[in-house]
């Protein structure tokens, strides 16, 4: 058992230590094509008339806040383990649902003196 709990914390660090180095190479990647957007159109002057390389960046900075967003918010609100908890947390609520239906019966004894079939109607 511990083991198979082991090996599910090792996956689950594999798979977020994935997900920031994915951030980090994106990050590093708009560093490096923001440069070269400056560049392009500063120094080698492509389009020069239009500073055209402020609207690929403020879209590239767009794409990498979303993917910001994913790896460390979303993750943490709706990752597996709120998606677990909220599960379990249902799953409790029908359980004890059913248990107050279950008491509630006891109590008016229809477990051990069901009603005939001909009063089910009524």
């Amino acid at each position: 058992m511990k083991t198979d709990q082991n090996h599910e914390l090792y996956e689950k660090a594999r798979k977020r230590t994935k997900q920031k180095k994915g951030l980090y190479f994106h990050f590093v990647l708009f560093l490096v094509g923001s440069s070269f957007f400056v560049i392009l159109n500063k120094v080698i002057k492509f389009k020069p008339e239009e500073d055209w390389f402020v609207w690929g960046i403020f879209i590239w900075l767009f794409f990498l806040t979303i993917h910001f967003i994913n790896v460390f918010v979303m993750n943490r609100f709706f990752g597996k383990d709120w998606e677990r908890d909220q599960t379990e947390k249902l799953m409790e609520k029908h359980q004890t649902k059913v248990e107050k239906l279950e008491k509630r019966l006891e109590k008016k004894d229809l477990f051990n003196n069901p009603l005939p079939p001909e009063n089910l109607n009524s």
